[in-house]
């Protein structure tokens, strides 16, 4: 597909956001990214909700150490594909469509390979994998089943990702949304089938996700294929663009480390949460989804940001990039406080859907109060991380958050849970939260990201 080809003008395209008002433009494009993500995010929710209402806390327990396993598995590819999603960004901004278009089918053959390297890998190692993060031997057996199954549909999820991804890297919000949607009931329905009417048990929710997953990857691909006037993943359009794609991971792999030492990170840190027994493992997946719901709002304004900052880096407009963290820092700091009043009054009830342990619901509400102290800190950062990760600045992302894990972080979590027992994790989380965010701040003032654009602006 030749640019010539297309016949496409920007208007044709209304993912355009090097013009209007920055903050409108922002929160236009971030509310369906926000719904999107949100539900995706939902469907994991609503499989633990199930599994411990129905499974018990045992099993409850078993999805929770298998989220933060199978994160680290697939968090090298992911930090690739944001790579890729950069570069189409920017190209998308400079109105390069031609290359847009090679580096998305560059991008999803290499998530299919990678997928299924993935999946192989995940079903060979699953039981060692749980043995080694010190996981409690009852719950090692369900997380084993529950795990073989649902990696089996790596490829499934990260191909349909990638076209998620790059739709929104090219500032279409909208369709991701309604494509997740989709797949989030079709998950919701058939984990009840499984569950509750054929009795499959653990594996049942692996397998509905598995079945949500390859619906929507079906119904994203046909859509780029029928009814997108840029993207397309036909045959005579295929082709690995071995250039393109070694400009997305010069980006992406610092982002892949990243998110690779991050995975790890989490997976250390749960060996120290499994230390204190089954309810605290509960607690600590159960609480750590709802943080993760409420943290998607912040995560979504820094992917908003990054789409807005790479397609106006593309087309030279550093004057709206200013305006865009300006206008994404008042916002975030709104929400995160209005969102830890919530947090005090109402802590406990929302681990009431997960589990009726009163023990664990204790221990859940203690990790979201001590975390949600932390979230205008988070955003903060997420908010800078944003501007420098569109701008195709990743180098620097990645040294900041794995000084803060490795050096901070985990050992902090090692001493503060020796002297104050479980809540010293979570002030450890906090404390290296804060670090990272003071020392993003000094680097973005610098003014050092805006020389590693891909797009020399004209």
């Amino acid at each position: 597909m030749e640019q010539e080809d297309l016949n496409i003008t920007p208007k044709v395209f209304r993912g355009d956001l090097t013009t209007g008002p920055a903050g409108k433009v922002i929160l236009s494009f971030a509310f369906p990214l926000l719904i999107g993500n949100v539900l995706q995010q939902l469907y994991t929710i609503i499989d633990s909700v199930i599994v411990g209402q129905f499974l018990g806390k045992e099993a409850l327990a078993a999805v929770s150490a298998s989220f933060y396993i199978y994160y680290f598995i697939i968090s090298m590819v992911i930090g690739v594909g944001s790579g890729i999603t950069v570069v189409v960004s920017q190209y998308f901004g400079a109105k390069q469509y031609d290359k847009v278009q090679r580096a998305f089918s560059s991008f999803f053959i290499f998530m299919l390979i990678a997928g299924l390297i993935l999946s192989f890998l995940g079903i060979l190692f699953a039981e060692p994998i749980f043995k080694l993060t010190n996981t409690p031997e009852d719950v090692i057996p369900l997380a084993v089943s529950y795990f073989r199954i649902y990696i089996a549909g790596t490829f499934l999820f990260v191909t349909f990702n990638s076209i998620l991804s790059i739709l929104r890297g090219i500032g279409d919000s909208v369709r991701p949304m309604l494509f997740v949607l989709i797949t989030a009931v079709l998950n919701v329905l058939l984990d009840l089938l499984f569950i509750i009417h054929f009795g499959w048990g653990i594996e049942g929710v692996a397998w509905a996700t598995i079945i949500a997953q390859g619906i929507g990857m079906g119904i994203a691909l046909r859509f780029v294929n029928n009814g997108h006037p840029l993207l397309s993943l036909k045959r005579k359009d295929m082709g690995f663009d071995r250039p393109l794609f070694m400009d997305g991971l010069k980006i992406g792999l610092p982002t892949s480390i990243q998110q690779c030492a991050i995975a790890l990170g989490l997976v250390a840190l749960l060996g120290i949460v499994n230390q204190f027994g089954t309810d605290t493992l509960t607690a600590y997946g159960a609480a750590g989804k709802i943080d993760t719901i409420i943290t998607q709002a912040i995560l979504t304004l820094s992917s908003a940001l990054a789409a807005f900052c790479g397609q106006n880096i593309g087309a030279g407009r550093f004057d709206r990039v200013r305006t865009g963290v300006h206008f994404s820092m008042r916002v975030t700091i709104f929400f995160g406080l209005g969102i830890f009043v919530i947090i005090c009054f109402f802590g406990e009830y929302l681990m009431y859907p997960f589990t009726s342990d009163a023990q664990v619901i204790a221990i859940g509400k203690e990790y979201l109060l001590i975390i949600g102290g932390f979230f205008v800190v988070h955003g903060a950062l997420n908010v800078f991380n944003g501007a420098l990760r569109g701008a195709g600045d990743t180098l620097f992302i990645m040294i900041t958050s794995l000084t803060c894990l490795w050096l901070i972080r985990i050992p902090l979590a090692y001493y503060l849970s020796s002297i104050w027992g479980r809540p010293g994790i979570w002030w450890a989380i906090g404390i290296s939260i804060t670090i990272g965010l003071i020392a993003t701040y000094i680097y973005y003032k610098s003014g050092r990201w805006k020389k590693r654009c891909v797009v020399n602006p004209s």
